[in-house]
Protein backbone atom coordinates (compact mmCIF):
# COMPACT_ATOMS: atom_id res chain seq x y z
CA UNK A 1 0.00 0.00 0.00
CA UNK A 2 1.36 3.59 -0.88
CA UNK A 3 2.04 6.09 1.34
CA UNK A 4 -1.74 7.77 0.25
CA UNK A 5 -3.45 5.07 1.09
CA UNK A 6 -2.12 4.30 4.39
CA UNK A 7 -3.30 7.82 5.54
CA UNK A 8 -6.54 7.52 3.75
CA UNK A 9 -7.07 4.33 5.96
CA UNK A 10 -5.76 5.76 9.25
CA UNK A 11 -7.89 8.94 8.41
CA UNK A 12 -10.67 6.44 8.29
CA UNK A 13 -10.02 4.73 10.98
CA UNK A 14 -9.58 7.45 13.24
CA UNK A 15 -13.42 8.72 12.05
CA UNK A 16 -14.71 5.38 13.14
CA UNK A 17 -13.03 5.62 16.33
CA UNK A 18 -14.93 9.22 17.02
CA UNK A 19 -18.19 8.69 15.49
CA UNK A 20 -20.97 10.05 17.59
CA UNK A 21 -22.21 7.62 20.40
CA UNK A 22 -25.39 8.24 19.48
CA UNK A 23 -24.95 7.25 15.78
CA UNK A 24 -22.71 4.04 16.37
CA UNK A 25 -24.36 2.30 19.65
CA UNK A 26 -27.58 0.10 19.29
CA UNK A 27 -30.83 1.70 19.85
CA UNK A 28 -32.62 -0.35 22.60
CA UNK A 29 -36.45 0.34 23.60
CA UNK A 30 -36.71 -0.18 27.01
CA UNK A 31 -41.04 0.24 27.69
CA UNK A 32 -42.09 0.11 31.15
CA UNK A 33 -46.16 -0.55 31.44
CA UNK A 34 -47.86 0.36 34.06
CA UNK A 35 -49.76 -3.17 34.18
CA UNK A 36 -51.78 -5.59 31.22
CA UNK A 37 -54.88 -5.35 32.96
CA UNK A 38 -56.37 -4.48 30.26
CA UNK A 39 -56.31 -6.05 26.17
CA UNK A 40 -55.51 -2.81 24.73
CA UNK A 41 -52.29 -3.02 25.93
CA UNK A 42 -51.12 -6.26 24.79
CA UNK A 43 -52.15 -4.30 20.80
CA UNK A 44 -49.79 -1.29 21.85
CA UNK A 45 -46.90 -3.51 22.06
CA UNK A 46 -47.06 -5.63 19.12
CA UNK A 47 -47.13 -2.51 16.84
CA UNK A 48 -44.10 -0.97 18.76
CA UNK A 49 -42.39 -4.52 18.60
CA UNK A 50 -43.06 -4.41 14.97
CA UNK A 51 -42.07 -1.28 14.33
CA UNK A 52 -38.81 -1.61 16.33
CA UNK A 53 -38.16 -4.73 14.18
CA UNK A 54 -38.39 -3.07 11.44
CA UNK A 55 -35.87 -0.51 12.57
CA UNK A 56 -33.39 -3.20 13.59
CA UNK A 57 -34.16 -1.97 16.93
CA UNK A 58 -34.23 -4.09 20.73
CA UNK A 59 -37.25 -4.02 22.71
CA UNK A 60 -36.85 -4.65 26.43
CA UNK A 61 -39.92 -4.28 28.97
CA UNK A 62 -41.28 -4.62 32.63
CA UNK A 63 -44.41 -5.01 33.70
CA UNK A 64 -45.19 -2.87 37.00
CA UNK A 65 -48.30 -4.98 37.81
CA UNK A 66 -50.12 -1.09 38.96
CA UNK A 67 -47.36 -0.37 41.58
CA UNK A 68 -45.91 2.87 41.69
CA UNK A 69 -42.47 1.64 43.58
CA UNK A 70 -42.00 -1.56 41.06
CA UNK A 71 -42.32 0.85 38.13
CA UNK A 72 -39.59 3.01 39.18
CA UNK A 73 -37.67 -0.24 40.56
CA UNK A 74 -39.07 -1.53 36.66
CA UNK A 75 -37.03 1.47 34.92
CA UNK A 76 -33.95 1.68 36.95
CA UNK A 77 -33.07 -1.48 35.67
CA UNK A 78 -34.19 -1.01 32.31
CA UNK A 79 -31.38 1.38 32.06
CA UNK A 80 -28.92 -0.95 33.93
CA UNK A 81 -29.77 -3.48 31.10
CA UNK A 82 -28.85 -1.19 28.27
CA UNK A 83 -31.91 0.52 27.36
CA UNK A 84 -31.00 3.80 24.95
CA UNK A 85 -34.50 5.52 25.14
CA UNK A 86 -37.83 4.79 27.49
CA UNK A 87 -40.79 4.19 26.73
CA UNK A 88 -43.42 5.12 30.02
CA UNK A 89 -46.83 4.12 30.26
CA UNK A 90 -46.34 6.23 33.61
CA UNK A 91 -49.06 4.21 36.60
CA UNK A 92 -48.68 7.81 38.48
CA UNK A 93 -48.22 10.63 36.88
CA UNK A 94 -46.61 12.06 40.16
CA UNK A 95 -44.67 9.21 41.68
CA UNK A 96 -42.47 7.90 37.83
CA UNK A 97 -40.95 11.62 37.84
CA UNK A 98 -37.84 10.66 40.22
CA UNK A 99 -37.41 7.43 37.55
CA UNK A 100 -37.68 10.40 34.66
CA UNK A 101 -34.61 12.83 36.50
CA UNK A 102 -32.67 9.27 36.71
CA UNK A 103 -32.86 8.65 33.17
CA UNK A 104 -32.46 12.61 32.80
CA UNK A 105 -29.35 12.71 34.17
CA UNK A 106 -28.29 9.80 32.51
CA UNK A 107 -28.99 11.32 29.29
CA UNK A 108 -31.28 8.73 28.45
CA UNK A 109 -34.36 10.15 26.51
CA UNK A 110 -38.23 9.00 27.91
CA UNK A 111 -41.45 9.25 25.77
CA UNK A 112 -44.32 9.97 28.23
CA UNK A 113 -46.85 7.09 26.20
CA UNK A 114 -50.83 7.24 26.18
CA UNK A 115 -50.75 9.08 29.66
CA UNK A 116 -48.99 12.47 30.25
CA UNK A 117 -46.01 12.84 32.58
CA UNK A 118 -45.17 16.69 33.09
CA UNK A 119 -41.54 16.66 32.89
CA UNK A 120 -40.28 18.53 29.73
CA UNK A 121 -37.50 15.87 29.53
CA UNK A 122 -40.38 13.47 28.43
CA UNK A 123 -41.77 13.46 24.60
CA UNK A 124 -45.76 13.17 25.07
CA UNK A 125 -47.21 10.55 22.75
CA UNK A 126 -51.05 10.35 22.79
CA UNK A 127 -54.57 11.04 20.95
CA UNK A 128 -56.39 14.07 22.36
CA UNK A 129 -58.02 13.26 25.72
CA UNK A 130 -60.28 16.53 26.22
CA UNK A 131 -61.70 15.88 22.97
CA UNK A 132 -62.24 12.28 23.82
CA UNK A 133 -64.59 13.37 26.63
CA UNK A 134 -65.72 15.63 24.59
CA UNK A 135 -66.73 12.66 21.88
CA UNK A 136 -68.29 10.72 25.04
CA UNK A 137 -70.16 13.47 25.92
CA UNK A 138 -71.99 14.08 22.95
CA UNK A 139 -72.74 10.72 22.20
CA UNK A 140 -74.19 10.17 25.87
CA UNK A 141 -76.22 14.00 25.56
CA UNK A 142 -77.44 12.94 22.08
CA UNK A 143 -78.92 9.94 23.58
CA UNK A 144 -80.30 11.19 26.86
CA UNK A 145 -80.76 15.11 26.48
CA UNK A 146 -82.47 15.04 29.69
CA UNK A 147 -82.10 13.11 33.23
CA UNK A 148 -79.82 12.17 35.87
CA UNK A 149 -76.36 12.04 34.78
CA UNK A 150 -73.37 10.17 36.33
CA UNK A 151 -69.61 10.24 35.81
CA UNK A 152 -67.48 6.81 35.87
CA UNK A 153 -63.94 8.74 36.05
CA UNK A 154 -60.64 7.73 35.29
CA UNK A 155 -57.72 7.09 37.72
CA UNK A 156 -57.08 9.66 40.56
CA UNK A 157 -53.22 8.75 39.37
CA UNK A 158 -53.68 9.81 36.02
CA UNK A 159 -53.78 13.21 34.69
CA UNK A 160 -56.05 11.78 31.67
CA UNK A 161 -59.18 11.35 33.88
CA UNK A 162 -59.15 15.03 34.25
CA UNK A 163 -58.65 15.78 30.69
CA UNK A 164 -61.44 13.87 30.13
CA UNK A 165 -63.75 14.71 32.68
CA UNK A 166 -63.19 18.49 31.72
CA UNK A 167 -63.67 17.52 28.18
CA UNK A 168 -66.98 15.89 28.64
CA UNK A 169 -68.58 18.78 30.72
CA UNK A 170 -67.11 21.40 28.56
CA UNK A 171 -69.75 19.40 26.15
CA UNK A 172 -72.49 19.80 29.29
CA UNK A 173 -72.20 23.09 30.75
CA UNK A 174 -74.96 24.40 29.11
CA UNK A 175 -77.46 21.43 29.58
CA UNK A 176 -76.08 21.67 33.03
CA UNK A 177 -76.51 25.16 33.67
CA UNK A 178 -80.03 25.04 32.39
CA UNK A 179 -81.10 22.03 34.36
CA UNK A 180 -82.04 19.69 31.45
CA UNK A 181 -79.25 17.56 33.27
CA UNK A 182 -78.03 17.02 36.40
CA UNK A 183 -74.69 15.60 38.10
CA UNK A 184 -75.89 13.58 40.05
CA UNK A 185 -72.61 11.28 41.02
CA UNK A 186 -69.38 11.73 39.79
CA UNK A 187 -66.14 9.63 41.04
CA UNK A 188 -62.56 8.80 40.12
CA UNK A 189 -61.85 4.70 39.50
CA UNK A 190 -58.64 3.59 41.42
CA UNK A 191 -56.47 1.88 38.52
CA UNK A 192 -59.17 2.08 36.19
CA UNK A 193 -60.11 -1.31 37.38
CA UNK A 194 -63.83 -2.43 36.47
CA UNK A 195 -64.63 -3.74 40.13
CA UNK A 196 -63.79 -0.32 42.08
CA UNK A 197 -66.19 1.21 38.62
CA UNK A 198 -68.40 -1.35 39.10
CA UNK A 199 -69.04 -0.89 43.03
CA UNK A 200 -68.86 3.06 42.51
CA UNK A 201 -71.91 2.55 40.16
CA UNK A 202 -73.79 0.17 42.70
CA UNK A 203 -73.77 3.34 45.01
CA UNK A 204 -74.96 5.94 42.44
CA UNK A 205 -77.69 3.75 41.79
CA UNK A 206 -78.44 3.43 45.78
CA UNK A 207 -77.61 6.94 46.49
CA UNK A 208 -80.60 7.85 43.50
CA UNK A 209 -83.27 4.83 44.35
CA UNK A 210 -81.57 3.54 40.88
CA UNK A 211 -82.92 6.98 39.13
CA UNK A 212 -80.00 7.28 36.84
CA UNK A 213 -80.55 8.24 33.39
CA UNK A 214 -76.89 8.60 31.64
CA UNK A 215 -73.63 7.14 32.07
CA UNK A 216 -70.72 9.06 31.03
CA UNK A 217 -68.23 6.21 31.36
CA UNK A 218 -64.07 7.57 30.80
CA UNK A 219 -62.96 3.76 28.89
CA UNK A 220 -64.30 0.31 28.50
CA UNK A 221 -63.53 -1.25 31.52
CA UNK A 222 -65.33 1.25 33.76
CA UNK A 223 -67.96 0.83 31.04
CA UNK A 224 -68.11 -2.90 31.81
CA UNK A 225 -68.21 -2.41 35.25
CA UNK A 226 -71.30 0.11 34.79
CA UNK A 227 -72.90 -2.18 32.91
CA UNK A 228 -72.83 -4.76 35.52
CA UNK A 229 -74.21 -2.55 37.92
CA UNK A 230 -76.86 -1.41 36.01
CA UNK A 231 -77.70 -5.17 34.88
CA UNK A 232 -77.99 -6.38 38.68
CA UNK A 233 -80.88 -4.00 38.69
CA UNK A 234 -82.73 -4.46 35.41
CA UNK A 235 -81.24 -1.53 33.71
CA UNK A 236 -79.14 -2.82 31.46
CA UNK A 237 -79.84 -1.29 27.96
CA UNK A 238 -81.76 0.98 29.50
CA UNK A 239 -79.24 3.66 30.36
CA UNK A 240 -76.39 4.64 27.20
CA UNK A 241 -73.26 4.09 28.66
CA UNK A 242 -70.02 5.56 26.57
CA UNK A 243 -66.76 3.93 26.71
CA UNK A 244 -63.31 4.80 25.47
CA UNK A 245 -60.45 2.20 23.72
CA UNK A 246 -62.54 0.04 21.57
CA UNK A 247 -61.99 -3.09 23.71
CA UNK A 248 -63.59 -6.07 22.03
CA UNK A 249 -65.78 -6.94 24.90
CA UNK A 250 -67.57 -3.12 24.45
CA UNK A 251 -67.64 -3.80 20.56
CA UNK A 252 -69.86 -7.09 21.90
CA UNK A 253 -71.62 -4.77 23.97
CA UNK A 254 -72.23 -2.10 22.09
CA UNK A 255 -73.65 -4.98 19.09
CA UNK A 256 -75.85 -6.27 22.07
CA UNK A 257 -77.13 -3.00 22.57
CA UNK A 258 -75.73 -2.86 26.10
CA UNK A 259 -73.40 0.32 25.76
CA UNK A 260 -74.07 3.26 23.16
CA UNK A 261 -70.41 3.49 21.79
CA UNK A 262 -67.23 3.71 22.67
CA UNK A 263 -64.25 6.05 21.44
CA UNK A 264 -61.45 4.04 19.09
CA UNK A 265 -57.96 5.39 19.84
CA UNK A 266 -56.25 2.80 17.35
CA UNK A 267 -53.29 2.14 19.78
CA UNK A 268 -51.61 0.34 16.70
CA UNK A 269 -50.96 3.48 15.32
CA UNK A 270 -50.26 5.36 18.84
CA UNK A 271 -47.71 2.42 19.21
CA UNK A 272 -45.95 2.41 15.60
CA UNK A 273 -45.21 6.16 16.04
CA UNK A 274 -43.85 6.00 19.49
CA UNK A 275 -41.54 3.65 18.21
CA UNK A 276 -40.32 5.72 15.14
CA UNK A 277 -40.41 8.87 17.63
CA UNK A 278 -37.68 6.30 20.59
CA UNK A 279 -35.64 5.62 17.67
CA UNK A 280 -35.12 9.02 16.87
CA UNK A 281 -34.58 10.50 20.36
CA UNK A 282 -32.23 7.44 20.83
CA UNK A 283 -30.01 8.58 17.79
CA UNK A 284 -29.82 12.44 19.11
CA UNK A 285 -33.16 14.31 18.21
CA UNK A 286 -34.06 16.70 20.81
CA UNK A 287 -37.58 16.70 22.11
CA UNK A 288 -38.64 19.95 20.31
CA UNK A 289 -37.46 18.94 17.02
CA UNK A 290 -39.21 15.55 16.44
CA UNK A 291 -41.44 15.70 13.22
CA UNK A 292 -45.50 17.38 13.71
CA UNK A 293 -44.63 17.99 17.30
CA UNK A 294 -46.24 20.78 19.30
CA UNK A 295 -46.07 22.33 22.56
CA UNK A 296 -48.33 21.17 25.06
CA UNK A 297 -49.48 22.51 28.77
CA UNK A 298 -52.71 20.98 29.00
CA UNK A 299 -51.84 18.84 31.84
CA UNK A 300 -52.71 19.76 36.03
CA UNK A 301 -49.26 21.61 36.50
CA UNK A 302 -49.59 22.70 33.25
CA UNK A 303 -46.01 22.18 32.41
CA UNK A 304 -45.20 22.42 28.91
CA UNK A 305 -43.95 19.24 26.95
CA UNK A 306 -43.16 18.65 22.89
CA UNK A 307 -46.40 16.48 22.20
CA UNK A 308 -47.92 14.46 19.08
CA UNK A 309 -51.70 14.01 19.77
CA UNK A 310 -53.57 11.74 17.67
CA UNK A 311 -57.57 11.81 16.25
CA UNK A 312 -59.78 9.31 17.88
CA UNK A 313 -63.24 8.40 16.25
CA UNK A 314 -66.47 7.91 17.71
CA UNK A 315 -68.00 3.89 17.18
CA UNK A 316 -71.36 3.08 17.92
CA UNK A 317 -73.79 0.57 16.60
CA UNK A 318 -74.01 2.63 13.01
CA UNK A 319 -70.28 2.47 12.36
CA UNK A 320 -69.41 -1.07 14.17
CA UNK A 321 -68.09 -2.73 10.76
CA UNK A 322 -65.46 0.28 10.20
CA UNK A 323 -63.62 -1.87 13.11
CA UNK A 324 -63.84 -4.93 10.93
CA UNK A 325 -62.85 -2.98 8.05
CA UNK A 326 -59.80 -2.07 9.75
CA UNK A 327 -58.75 -6.03 10.87
CA UNK A 328 -59.23 -3.96 15.27
CA UNK A 329 -61.80 -7.08 15.39
CA UNK A 330 -63.63 -9.63 13.96
CA UNK A 331 -67.11 -10.41 12.85
CA UNK A 332 -67.63 -13.32 15.18
CA UNK A 333 -66.05 -10.58 18.29
CA UNK A 334 -67.92 -7.85 17.81
CA UNK A 335 -71.12 -9.68 16.99
CA UNK A 336 -71.37 -12.53 19.61
CA UNK A 337 -74.74 -13.20 20.53
CA UNK A 338 -76.07 -10.84 18.37
CA UNK A 339 -79.55 -11.97 16.42
CA UNK A 340 -83.10 -10.17 15.78
CA UNK A 341 -83.91 -7.45 13.53
CA UNK A 342 -82.44 -5.33 16.06
CA UNK A 343 -78.69 -6.54 15.00
CA UNK A 344 -76.53 -3.58 13.66
CA UNK A 345 -75.55 -3.96 10.07
CA UNK A 346 -72.16 -5.02 10.69
CA UNK A 347 -73.84 -8.01 12.53
CA UNK A 348 -76.18 -9.34 9.25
Amino acid sequence: MNRSGKLMTAVLGFALLTASPALAQKVVVGVSWSNFQEERWKTDEAAIKTQLAKSGATYISADAQSSNEKQVSDIESLITRGATVLIVLAQDSEAILPAVAKAKAEGIPVISYDRLIEDPWAFYISFDNKEVGRLQARMILSAKPRGNYVFVKGSPSDPNATLLYAGQLEVLAAALKSGAIKNVGNQFTEGWQPEIAQRNMEQFLTANQNKIDAVVASNDGTAGGAVAALASVGLAGKVPVSGQDADKAALNRIALGLQTGTVWKDSRTLGTEAAKIAVQLAKGTKVASVTGSKLFSGGPRKVGVSSILLKPVVITKANLGTLITAKWASKAEICKGVSGTAAPAACR
